[in-house]
């Protein structure tokens, strides 16, 4: 059975999806006027800590947000390796109730006091979540620059790391400036590692947006030799049917379907199937 947060996961799929294919990449598609992530002007400046700690405190249930304010409250108080124990318990209860981006708040604030690696890299997966499924999307460009900068912060301290380098080029082509520095980063990963999940599984979703559905099935089946993820599945199912491959695609739609074993996501599945058998 999966996990509450690999359930959310599936069942953010079709969003996903749909997501992917509303955001225009610069660089790698057509542009469609200014409509994207950048053309909300200053947006460094619309989000911070306090703003993104109240957002999602509005929701929990009041015992939760008001054991978040406690500890917020102690941490302003403290110092030293008390305040850095209290930050830490303030990271772990956002964790707990699947808050990335306040979490990735205090993660930064955790890296600055303490300059590691370790620190940095957690801080940019943090960010990658917060801006990869944070509602509000007038804030992903400031979190996408948080994402960036954390990133580039651990790649000073450690630079052979796939990780990091695999986390800045996913915000590099997110963010839109530059794309294809993104991409060479990714494609340099998957180079040295072949198998990289992560790398190829952005690189597939990117090969999605462009168009690349060939591309696409190639890094969705090399994620799958490491891990059968029904998300995987159904992201080379969807590569499948652009392609015009329907015995494909319905067989790696069905398996998503199985490996998930989700309501939402059946429904969905059965309904694609029926209309590819029917085409």
């Amino acid at each position: 059975m999966l996990k509450s947060k690999q359930l959310v996961a599936v069942v953010a799929v079709m969003a996903v999806i749909c997501f992917l294919y509303s955001l225009d990449i610069k660089g790698l598609v057509k542009p469609k006027g200014d409509r994207g992530i950048n053309s909300t002007p200053n947006a460094s400046e619309t989000i911070n800590s306090q703003l993104i700690s109240s957002s999602a405190k509005m929701l929990l249930n009041a015992n939760l947000a008001s054991q978040v304010t406690s500890i917020e409250d102690a941490v302003k108080t403290a110092s030293g390796a008390q305040k850095l124990a209290l930050q830490k318990q303030l990271v772990q209860k956002w964790d707990d109730v699947n808050q990335p981006a306040p979490a990735a708040f205090i993660s930064e604030e955790i890296a600055l006091a303490q300059n590691s690696f370790k620190n940095w890299l957690v801080t940019g997966d943090k960010f990658t979540q917060a801006y990869t499924n944070y509602k509000d999307s007038s804030a992903i460009p400031a979190l996408v620059a948080k994402a960036i900068l954390a990133y580039t912060k651990a790649l000073a301290i450690n630079a052979a790391s796939l990780d990091a380098k695999t986390g800045l080029g996913v915000a590099y082509v997110t963010e839109g400036k530059n794309p294809m520095q993104g991409i060479q980063l990714l494609l340099g990963v998957v180079k040295q590692q072949p198998n990289n999940l992560k790398a190829n599984m952005n690189l597939g979703l990117f090969s999605m947006k462009s168009g690349q559905f060939d591309k696409a099935v190639n890094r969705f089946k090399t994620v799958l030799t490491v891990q059968q993820s029904p998300e995987a599945y159904f992201y080379l199912a969807t590569s499948y049917e652009n392609l015009g491959a329907k015995p494909e695609a319905i067989l790696a739609y069905a398996k998503s379907k199985e490996l998930a074993a989700d309501p939402g996501l059946t429904k969905f599945v059965d309904q694609k199937i029926k209309e590819l058998n029917n085409k």
